[in-house]
């Protein structure tokens, strides 16, 4: 059971050395050592060499800012009564996916935040973003108080039952994201008794467009909407959750042909001009899914744009998949209204994004779900921002214990 430390940087270390009692005064919740140690690695995320490597860790830098700790750390206080304190959860397992390979920091990050010890275990199969960051966070060390190197622990190891098990049982909290089998498979190492799991397993995601909206829409808007799209479904490959996957066109059947040819066209352009582009080995994954789909009768039609980019008109709304087809490929399904879409929706689905609707009928749509599915309903383009209320729970109050305390008046 030996694992290679990546935060702090060293060696290999065995696992029940890794969870050694140390003597270091305990951090709190929203404790200013830990506050001034993330606002630093925000600083390093946000330069400009660093952004244009890796878009995706602007946004990261945005949600470390110490405006923002500050403001999640008094939000939490603010839901508590003053007969309720506030502390740390203990120790926190984290087992993030490999194809997302930055989610791990957020809810690190937040954890960290609500002053509990962490560990880490970054997959092997992590992309270069991964890297980058772990760099940043090292790098950061030389500013920070020792607490930080104490309590907060990155490591990888490999398929390993009984690392994994060891670090299960000495947490209080275990946070765990990937395939629905990925998750079953780390539930079978027990908690301790007072323990539990924080699980994100398979979700699905969608975009909505509005036809009259986009109709009423500037050729700068469309254009400015046909980006964001694209940041949303290409960034990551399309793998992540929150990832649109079926596009549905609401409004009027003759009017929704030309804007689904226009909103392709524009993320075309917006694909070519960011270079991107997949391998073949990917291009024949496309087109396995797609024909794959086809095969069971839903699909009405479908086009093979380029390699980065498939789109499959569909029937009817029951031919939606919610498994991935492969990267730039975009079912599209036409909708008279919204009404239509709510009895689809069900508890796989996380995130909704949207062009062209107002506020009221995007808030009609939600009631009429009711719950059973989509936790978060954002505009195009905001689909991959992480936010402190992630798959319906408010994690940075997942991470704490609320302790009251009442008296006789």
């Amino acid at each position: 059971m030996t694992l290679r430390m990546r935060f702090p940087a060293g060696g290999t270390i065995a696992a029940a050395e890794l969870l050694a009692p140390h003597e270091a005064e305990p951090l709190t919740v929203g404790d200013p050592r830990m506050v001034d140690f993330l606002a630093t690695v925000a600083t390093r995320l946000l330069t400009p060499a660093l952004a244009r490597r890796h878009p995706e860790l602007g946004s990261l830098g945005f949600f470390l800012r110490r405006r923002e700790l500050l403001g999640a750390v008094e939000r939490l206080h603010s839901t508590v009564g003053s007969d309720t304190l506030v502390f740390p959860r203990g120790r926190v397992f984290h087992v993030p996916p490999a194809n997302v390979d930055t989610i791990f920091v957020y809810s690190w990050a937040l954890s960290a935040l609500a002053g509990n010890t962490n560990v880490v275990r970054v997959s092997p199969r992590s992309a270069a973003a991964a890297e980058t960051v772990l760099e940043v966070l090292n790098a950061s060390l030389a500013e920070a108080d020792p607490v930080v190197a104490r309590t907060q622990l990155m490591v990888t190891y490999g398929h390993d039952d009984a690392a994994t098990a060891c670090l299960s049982a000495a947490s209080d909290l275990r946070v765990l994201w990937g395939g629905d089998r990925a998750v079953q498979n780390l539930r079978r190492h027990p908690l301790a008794p007072a323990a539990r799991d924080l699980t994100f397993p398979d979700r699905s995601s969608f975009a909505i467009l509005s036809v009259s909206g986009w109709a009423a829409a500037t050729a700068r808007r469309r254009r400015e909407a046909a980006s964001a799209f694209a940041n949303d479904a290409y960034w990551f490959d399309q793998a992540a959750c929150a990832s649109p996957r079926t596009v549905f066109l609401v409004g009027a059947a003759q009017q929704a042909e030309k804007v689904r040819a226009e909103f392709v066209a524009l993320l075309d352009d917006v694909v070519r001009e960011r270079g991107w582009d997949v391998d073949a080995a990917m291009a024949v994954e496309k087109r396995v899914g797609a024909y794959g789909l086809a095969a069971d009768g839903g699909v009405r039609r479908m086009v093979f744009h380029r390699n980065a980019l498939a789109t499959l008109e569909l029937a009817e709304i029951s031919a939606v998949p919610r498994h991935w087809l492969g990267t730039g490929t975009f079912p599209f399904v036409t909708l008279p209204d919204l009404a239509q879409l709510a009895p689809f929706v069900c508890r796989r689905d996380q995130t909704l994004t949207h062009f062209g609707f107002d506020r009221d009928e995007l808030m009609a749509l939600a009631r009429s779900v009711g719950g059973r599915g989509v936790d978060r309903i954002v505009p195009f383009g905001a689909a991959l921002t992480f936010a402190p209320v992630w798959d319906g729970h408010d994690l940075l109050r997942e991470f704490v214990r609320l302790v009251t305390v009442n008296v006789n008046d």
